[in-house]
Parts: C-alpha cells; sequence; structure tokens
C-alpha cells in the first residue's frame, strides 16, 4: 500500500449541516475539498450512509475522502437521517425519506459556489444500494456513480431472501446488527452537549426492529420492488461503474447491470475480493489500484476528459485458478479476462446430464439431508476474516446426494452464472432445494465453486407461492451464483444437492424429501472458451488488462485493541446427547478502538444458531449486541441489544430488547414480541 501525503490542490475539511426539503431535518456532512474549490469550482463526490461518520466509518473515510480532495474533488460523507450526527429518526432500509433526503443531498452540494455543479455518489453495500437507487430518481445534477458491492434486487439478492427462502443467516443478523446500530447516540462534539441526549431518546422512540418489516413481506411484492432498480433499468441515466467480489453475495448485480445498462453508460469490474472495497489489502487479494480507477471514471463523466475508461471492456472479471479448500487466502491465483459484451460470445453452455456418464447413477435418487447440512457454509458476508470461506466440503456432501463427473480430459474454465435443472418430486408441500457445484481433487478435497437456493414453493415466480403435489413431478431450473473458475485436468466437477442449508437457509416447518431423476437433470456451465484472450487485447489498441497498485491517504491513527482472549471467530458444537449442532459467530467488524480525539469504541457481537439434525422447528437464531462510546469524564454511552428468531409449522417469533444508558442511568429500555404467519417461507 502507497500512502500519498502531498496533492496538487491543498485539502481542506469542515463539517455543515444539509437542509432537506421537509424544513425541519438537517443532516450533518464532512467534507474535504481543495483549499482554493471557491474560485476554482470542482464536482463533488457523496457517499451517504447510516455508519457514522465520525467514529466507525472514519478510518475508510480518511483512506479515500481526502485522496480524492487532492485530485480535485469536494468529497463528502453524509450520515442518514436518524443516524450518527444528523437530525430526525432512523427509517427502514432504503426507504422513500432515505432517497428523497439523497436528492435534496444531491442538489444541495450542486449548488455551492465550490462546486461545478456536477455531482458523483459512490459507495460499498448500503451506500452502493443507494447510489443506485438514487441514480434511478435522476436528480439532473449527479452525472456518475461507483456502486460497489450493491444489488439491483433487494428481494432475491440481499440479506433477507434467497431463491425465495428466508436467509437465517443473515435476515436475523442483519436485523439485530441494526437495531444495535440504530441505537447508537449523535455525538456531543458535533450535535452539542445539550441536544445529543433530546436526540438520542427521539430516535430510540422511534426504533421498531427490521425484522418485523421484512419477515411480514415473504414474496416479491412492492415493498420489495421499491428500491429494486431491476425494476426499470432504463431509469438511470447516470454512467454507472458496476464492482463486486467473487467472495461477495452481491456479485450477481454486476453481470446483470452490464447485461442491461448501455453501453456508453456502464462498465462492470469482478474481482476475488470479499465484501471489501478493492484497495483495502484484505483477504483475499490481490488488491488494486482502486481509487485510481475510480479517478479515471470521474474524470472522464464529470470532468469531461478522456481517460480511456470507456475503451476498457463492458467487463473486466478476474478468473480464479484451482485452489484446495481453505477458509482464507492472502491472494487468489487467476487472471484478468475482459469481455465487450454481456452476455459474452465467448461463452457458451455446456450441458451435463446428472445422470450421463460419469456423473452418477440413472436410477430415481431419495435427497433427505439432515437439518445441519449448511454448517461449513461459510459467512454470508466474508469481511475479510480468517474464518469466512467454505472449508473443504466432504462433510458437506456427505450430507448431500453427489453427481460426480468423471477426471477431465482437459481444463475447463467457467464464467457467469452456472444453472442446474432438475426433475423431481417432494414429499411435502413446501420443500427447498439446494444444488453446490465442488471442485473435487484427486485426494478427494472438495473446493465450492458456486451454490444456489430455490424454495420449491417459488418455482413459478417469486411474487407467489404454489405449494407442491407430493407423487407428481414437475422440472424445475435455477440459477447459481456467479463465479469466475477453472476446473484444471484431472479433477471432478461434482453437484451437490440436498433439501437443507442451515442456518443460510430457514427449513420449512415439516421434514419431507426430494426425488431425483437424474437422466433428466443437468448442470448447466457457462464455460468460456479460453482462445478467446488471444486477440482481445487488441481491440481498439489497448494492451492486457493491468491495475496499478493500491494508493490511499496516509491512515487516521486509530488504536485497536483486541480482547488477550478472543473467542474463535466461528465455532461448532455438536451435543451427542441432544442431537443438537450449534454455531458460534463473532461478525468481528473490527472490535473496540480508540480514536485520535479521545473516543473509546468499544464492540462485541456474539451471533448463535442451533438446529438439531431431525427437527426443522428445532431452529433457533439469536443476535446479541454491546456498543460502548465514551470519551474522557464527559461522555458515555451503552447500547445493549439482543434479537431472536424461531418458528412453529405456521408462525415466525421474534423477540427482541434493547437497553441504553448514559453515564450508567438508564436512558431507554424496550421489548418486542412479534409472531407472523409463515406464509411462503
Amino acid at each position: 500500500m502507497k500512502y500519498r501525503e502531498h496533492f496538487d490542490r491543498q485539502v481542506t475539511r469542515e463539517d455543515v449541516w444539509i437542509p432537506t426539503r421537509d424544513g425541519r431535518t438537517h443532516l450533518h456532512a464532512r467534507i474535504w475539498r481543495p483549499t482554493d474549490a471557491e474560485t476554482n469550482p470542482v464536482p463533488a463526490l457523496l457517499e451517504y450512509l447510516p455508519y457514522r461518520k465520525t467514529d466507525w466509518t472514519a478510518p475508510r473515510d480518511a483512506q479515500r475522502h481526502p485522496w480524492y480532495a487532492g485530485h480535485g474533488y469536494a468529497s463528502v460523507r453524509v450520515d442518514i437521517r436518524g443516524h450518527g450526527d444528523s437530525e430526525g429518526t432512523p427509517g427502514d432500509e432504503y426507504d422513500a425519506q432515505e432517497l428523497a433526503d439523497g436528492v435534496d443531498v444531491v442538489n444541495w452540494l450542486a449548488e455551492q459556489p465550490w462546486c461545478t455543479g456536477k455531482v458523483g455518489m459512490f459507495g460499498i453495500s448500503w451506500g452502493g444500494f443507494n447510489s443506485l437507487q438514487i441514480a434511478a430518481l435522476a436528480p439532473e445534477p449527479l452525472k456518475a456513480i461507483v456502486t460497489v458491492c450493491s444489488t439491483d434486487d433487494r428481494y432475491d439478492n440481499d440479506v433477507h431472501y434467497t431463491g425465495g427462502a428466508v436467509l437465517g443467516i443473515d435476515m436475523l443478523a442483519w436485523a439485530g446488527t441494526m437495531l444495535a446500530f440504530a441505537a447508537r447516540p449523535p455525538d456531543p462534539t458535533s450535535v452539542g452537549k445539550d441536544r445529543w441526549l433530546p436526540m438520542w431518546r427521539e430516535r430510540l422512540e422511534a426504533l421498531d426492529p427490521f425484522l418485523h418489516t421484512w419477515l411480514a413481506h415473504q414474496q416479491r411484492d412492492d415493498y420489495w420492488r421499491h428500491g429494486s432498480v431491476c425494476e426499470d433499468y432504463t431509469a438511470i441515466d447516470a454512467a454507472v461503474l458496476a464492482v463486486g467480489g467473487w467472495n461477495d453475495p452481491y456479485r450477481d448485480t454486476v453481470l446483470r447491470l452490464v447485461e442491461h445498462l448501455p453501453d456508453d453508460r456502464v462498465r462492470g469490474l469482478i474481482g476475488p475480493w470479499s465484501h471489501q472495497y478493492p484497495d483495502r489489502g484484505l483477504p483475499p487479494g490481490p488488491a488494486i489500484g482502486f481509487l485510481q480507477e475510480t479517478l479515471r471514471w470521474w474524470d472522464q463523466h464529470l470532468k469531461g476528459e478522456d481517460t480511456g475508461v470507456m475503451r476498457e471492456p463492458k467487463l473486466r472479471a478476474w478468473l480464479n485458478d484451482p485452489v484446495p479448500p481453505a477458509t482464507s487466502y492472502d491472494e487468489m491465483p487467476g487472471r484478468w479476462v475482459g469481455d465487450d459484451n454481456w452476455p459474452s460470445p465467448s461463452v457458451s453452455w455446456d450441458e451435463r446430464a446428472l445422470g450421463g456418464t460419469g456423473m452418477g447413477a440413472a436410477a430415481p435418487v431419495l435427497v433427505r439431508s439432515p437439518q445441519h447440512t449448511g454448517l461449513d457454509a461459510g459467512r454470508f458476508f466474508p469481511f475479510g476474516n480468517a474464518s469466512d470461506l467454505p472449508p473443504d466440503q466432504r462433510e458437506e456432501d456427505g450430507r448431500s446426494v453427489c453427481f460426480d463427473s468423471a477426471p477431465l480430459d482437459g481444463r475447463v474454465e467457467i464464467l457467469g452464472r452456472p444453472r442446474v435443472r432438475l426433475r423431481l418430486d417432494s414429499a411435502a408441500p413446501r420443500a427447498h432445494v439446494v444444488a453446490r457445484v465442488c471442485d473435487v481433487a484427486p485426494d478427494g478435497s472438495s473446493t465450492l465453486v458456486t451454490r444456489g437456493v430455490l424454495n420449491l414453493l417459488s418455482r413459478h415466480g417469486r411474487d407467489r407461492a404454489v405449494e407442491w403435489t407430493p407423487g407428481t413431478y414437475e422440472t424445475v431450473e435455477f440459477e447459481l451464483n456467479g463465479t469466475g473458475y477453472a476446473f484444471p485436468p484431472g479433477h471432478r466437477i461434482r453437484v451437490a444437492v440436498s433439501d437443507t442449508y442451515w442456518p443460510w437457509v430457514w427449513p420449512h416447518g415439516e421434514r419431507g424429501q426430494l426425488t431425483v431423476l437424474p437422466a433428466d437433470s443437468a448442470l448447466l456451465l457457462p464455460v468460456r472458451d479460453p482462445a478467446s484472450d488471444e486477440g482481445e487485447h487488441e481491440h481498439e489498441g489497448r494492451g492486457p488488462i493491468r491495475f496499478e497498485e493500491p494508493e490511499q491517504a496516509p491512515p487516521l491513527p486509530v488504536t485497536y485493541e483486541r480482547p488477550a482472549e478472543a473467542a474463535p471467530e466461528r465455532l461448532v458444537t455438536y451435543d451427542v446427547a441432544k442431537g443438537e449442532w450449534t454455531l458460534e459467530v463473532d461478525p468481528n467488524y473490527g472490535g473496540s478502538r480508540v480514536y485520535p480525539d479521545g473516543l473509546r469504541y468499544e464492540e462485541s457481537a456474539r451471533e448463535t444458531y442451533r438446529i438439531r439434525a431431525d427437527d426443522p422447528l428445532s431452529a433457533v437464531a439469536v443476535s446479541e449486541w454491546t456498543i460502548r462510546l465514551r470519551r474522557g469524564d464527559d461522555w458515555d454511552a451503552e447500547i445493549m441489544t439482543r434479537t431472536e428468531l424461531r418458528a412453529t409449522a405456521t408462525e415466525f417469533i421474534m423477540d427482541s430488547r434493547m437497553e441504553t444508558r448514559a453515564d450508567g442511568e438508564t436512558v431507554v429500555k424496550r421489548a418486542w414480541h412479534r409472531t407472523t404467519p409463515r406464509t411462503s417461507a
């Protein structure tokens, strides 16, 4: 990593209040801009988040906002209404108020005397989401966005549902996380010593756990259509640079955006990365000079300079070379490939019948997996930690029905979203089917390549629930997550099929089984022709795909405090007498830290998932958080939350509680108990 301390433009930083259209609520913003911008105006870049610019994202903000300012931009970090130091009360994810406020901020920035009138937005995850969604509202000054690890489909490619099934691991965990995050107070140094406590109390009284809303909408309805830009890609006028990682759950959005947006307004970039900005150097690498790459995007679309970025391939993707299974890789082996169109003419479909030569038996096969199948799925949101990625899949494969190819005669490279077609019958009206594609080495080790889920209730569309008629066969086909991977000669391609995948997928209330007809079922692989590499770099005179080394502004001097005896990030235990499996997870978002201004931010979290191998109704998920913020003897605030989800055969049961304290005295203490019918989950 190169830290750049001197720039062509001298940088100043200021904190300001930005008004919103209601005339009552102001959002707190931090602006880095060239000191001479009043006489030499610059475009503005906006990152718009609920995650607290004064502490939680401050180290990350220091890496990029001053860097952009030094290169001739006003780089702006704004706390969303009701979060951080902004006024108002928190709302739901990406609700109409959040997006309207975002449009107000864009317009306000464009009107400032130091701004040229042109604005860009960027962000990762939440900030990537609302960048896309505000772009679809098309405020006139917004000319370009960089959206990283985000989604165009809030229902089928987010933390709530997958393939129509409840995401047990993140539906609960993210709801619990956001309950704790939304309960954090404003900082007295920003809002004033007399204001922070009344502001905090107001937002605490307004809180309602997101989980209640998310589970009230178990099918794709208007609630999920709101903010899903896949509903109308033509609404986006801004130029879109879409960025993702093969180890991030949102990577498929990049493929859809480059397919559906016009060639002159979109470019896609997918690396080997986790849910992180690609310049941070967190596993898996290699990291790239992402700030330099985005600067090319901004200069092209906000300053009118020809940087050559629009002559790059429409999709640049990292093609992973084969690797043995591991829960973390410092760097993935592989190479960059480019495609000028997506879908690419270099990619063709290779259909392999599961009952064909080398893929297993042709007779009907029963699939009835134990309920703890899925414990080796890895983290839904890999974050660059040591235990994030799926370990060797042999135990998972043993709990599934597997179809293996013969040893490969040659290298097989795939790029895109594989599909699985299954001819099957379900013994229960409600069931899931899960398919994993693995790379099986000669020694038997099994590396997960990709996977996909289908709730059979949603097989005719995510907006409806159609129960299965046991005793009848149907053909179902569903996409797996996108990947770029090369299977080597001598290895086997395995398709592993299960009807459970805990805790990623919340089980249906009834224990059933599937009967699969292998001869009428198939794996469809998007095979990329390696010969397409030859001459691909000759297009318009461009060379091989390369990126500069990572470069950032100097890091914020934050001290991270690790506990002397840290608990494992992921711990699986088995109670033999009960037949109960327990997965305990530390999400490890950064732990406790001390900031240069003396703020001590303490954070601990634990997620627990329990299930018995023979009972789908034994599933329980719990998220617990403790957060404390203190600055000397002047300020001390604590937040403690607990969120639990369980279910009967007919309803979900949600219990949440929150306690907050200031200087040891209770501020607000609340508890919620909700139930909701299981309509399709």
